[in-house]
């Protein structure tokens, strides 16, 4: 029999506080009322699971951190059990009950308690800002305040799907050419480390001038055989200070500098962010979020310190009442095309539609790109791979073809 907490004022009108088992929240509410007792609130009392619970959900995870998949799952869950007419706190029940993210579970659960002790859905995501960022959090309180919550959350939900599929659609066409470079390093480090000292040796006695071809590759592994953990580390420090410095306000924007001004990759990025301030300005002006709050957000999720800088002039010239189209048009940052298609939006009242085409328009040329990019480099690649082990191949046998040959080496 479930356990509630009780809070009442008695006929004496003193307060008290108390748990009692009862059928029901109703069935309690009938007692204490037949008691002559003024009922301040009643909540259920959730018990704290057996060890032997505690252990199962432990093991059930597949992951601790929260993938974008997760959250996928999460909300398209959350909002078709809202829109069947389920509560929120049961319909967090059994999502919780499916959730193969430690991280996540132990937010949902977390939230889960808040709620049932009063807070909303979008109180209770602001305390996870690791997992459910502003986006999420704003999106729900247009649902509350509204009371579209599933609208909304299926809003967030193909949001998030677009997002995750754009991204394993670039990781994808990426994946092979960087599986061949690897390959290709692998290669030369096995060269180096194992074949080349054995046919040194054999080089060595055979006591005659090698080619040059095979003097300079023998130098070369020589080198990297002796200083392999030096070059590593050196690597490995550059990294660390490189990441180090890009992490600080200057470096980030000085990083970002230099890749936009690559010639392939810097235009290839522009048009990745551009289509993410895209996609997130138009879910949230599609769900009612206020202009100059909704750029306040972009700002901060557009995970791009140029492009921040950037949003945070145009809201300052949205809020001293300039269009946001005017307001893009002074900045060079933006293609003409996506200012346009704003202006068409901000005249037609179709802003977060336009906005949307936007996101749709550079999401399929950035797909697209890297389709074609993946499918040009990798011959490049192969021809690369072919011949750094082709010259590693022909330098190490040719004194040996020359023997056999009887030709004198020189």
């Amino acid at each position: 029999m479930p356990k509630y907490s009780y809070e009442i004022v008695d006929k004496a009108g003193n307060k008290k506080r108390d748990t009692f088992e009862a059928v029901s929240e109703q069935a309690l509410a009938e007692k204490l009322q037949s008691e002559g007792s003024f009922i301040v609130n009643i909540r259920l009392v959730r018990e704290a699971a057996p060890k032997a619970v505690k252990k199962v959900l432990a093991l059930k995870f597949d992951h601790d951190q929260c993938k974008i998949e997760d959250l996928l799952v999460f909300s398209r869950q959350l909002a078709t059990m809202l829109e069947a007419g389920v509560t929120m706190l049961r319909s967090l029940d059994v999502i919780m009950s499916q959730i193969q993210s430690r991280g996540l579970y132990m937010a949902a659960s977390q939230a889960h308690s808040q709620i049932e002790q009063g807070s909303s859905l979008s109180t209770a995501l602001a305390k996870h800002p690791k997992i459910f960022d502003q986006f999420w959090v704003s999106l729900a309180e247009v649902g509350e305040a509204s009371g579209t919550m599933p609208l909304v959350l299926n809003k967030l939900a193909d949001h998030v799907e677009q997002d995750a599929a754009f991204r394993s659609a670039i990781i994808s066409a990426m994946v092979y050419p960087m599986i061949l470079f690897v390959v290709c390093i692998g290669a030369v480090l096995f060269f180096a480390l194992v074949v080349g000292p054995k046919f040194e040796a054999v080089f060595n006695q055979m006591h005659t001038e090698l080619p040059g071809i095979t003097r300079a590759l023998l130098g070369t592994f020589d080198f990297i055989k002796k200083y392999l953990f030096l070059i590593a580390g050196v690597m490995f420090g550059s990294f660390v200070l490189a990441r180090a410095y890009i992490a600080t306000p200057v470096g980030r924007l000085q990083f970002e500098k230099l890749v936009f001004a690559l010639p392939v990759v810097g235009n290839l990025t522009k048009l990745v962010v551009v289509e993410r301030f895209a996609a997130q300005m138009a879910i949230l002006i599609e769900s009612g979020v206020p202009i100059l709050y909704s750029l306040e957000i972009t700002e901060k999720l557009v995970d791009n310190r140029t492009c921040g800088l950037v949003i945070a002039r145009v809201r300052e010239g949205v809020r001293e009442g300039k269009g946001m189209a005017d307001a893009l048009t002074l900045e060079p940052f933006f293609p003409l095309m996506a200012i346009q298609m704003i202006r068409v939006g901000e005249e037609t009242g179709e802003l977060g539609k336009m906005l949307k085409h936007v996101a749709k328009f550079y999401q399929s040329n950035v797909e697209a790109f890297v389709k074609r990019f993946g499918t040009l480099i990798e011959p490049f690649m192969l021809v690369f791979m072919a011949t750094v082990i082709g010259v590693v191949v022909v330098a190490i046998f040719l004194p040996l073809f020359k023997l056999g040959s009887g030709t004198h080496l020189q």
